[in-house]
């Protein structure tokens, strides 16, 4: 008899065990696309922000992810956040290459006024030539856009690194702003990203 509870309180053990695994690796689902809870960027672990989907009219161009090392709920904050992040769009269709870092290029116009573009003119040069040198971006490609400290902002296509790191930190949140900024490219994106569409 002992035996036997002995072996249910193991078993019981075991099957929490792996509950609290699964969760701890839960994904977001996006229209079908999965986020999971934490990646690790720059050796620490980030945790999902929030989730959403980028629709242009009524297509569905690619879901995105934001994480962070803590949750925050406003822009402000974000951008003064220490450490790693990183923004990971999944492609929802086949894109240009070109016609995705235009889009790119136009959402952080949107969003800086002129002394701000000038302190990064050349980074933004920099930004806009690594997509001439990608082919095409497909369905199901993963793009991410990482702030290391210490490196700068390394993008990755799936798993591999596209153009030169960035190193100003004025930059990346210029890219965050593409999504974040008082004009957003999507404005139902933008609270999904910041955790209100959970």
């Amino acid at each position: 008899m002992t035996i036997i509870k002995h072996t249910k309180t193991i078993l019981s053990g075991a099957a929490l065990a792996v509950a609290f695994l699964g969760s701890a690796h839960a994904a977001i689902d996006v229209s079908g696309i999965k986020f999971e809870d934490t990646n690790k960027v720059g050796g620490k672990d980030l945790k999902l922000n929030g989730a959403g989907m980028r629709t242009k009219l009524v297509i569905k161009v690619y879901a995105a992810g934001l994480y962070l090392t803590e949750k925050k709920t406003s822009v402000a904050d974000i951008l003064k956040v220490e450490g790693p992040r990183r923004v990971t769009l999944v492609m929802a269709r086949d894109i240009a290459a070109e016609d995705l870092g235009k889009a790119f290029m136009d959402g952080i116009n949107e969003n800086l006024d002129k002394t701000e573009k000038s302190k990064i003119v050349g980074q933004i040069g920099k930004f806009g030539e690594m997509f001439a040198n990608v082919d095409a971006i497909k369905k199901g490609d993963v793009l991410h856009m990482d702030w290391i400290p210490g490196t700068g902002t390394v993008c990755e296509l799936n798993g591999k690194r596209i153009g030169e790191p960035v190193s100003d930190l004025t930059f990346y949140n210029a890219v965050l702003r593409i999504w974040l900024g008082d004009k957003p490219v999507d404005r139902s994106l933008k609270p999904a990203l910041l955790g209100d569409a959970r």
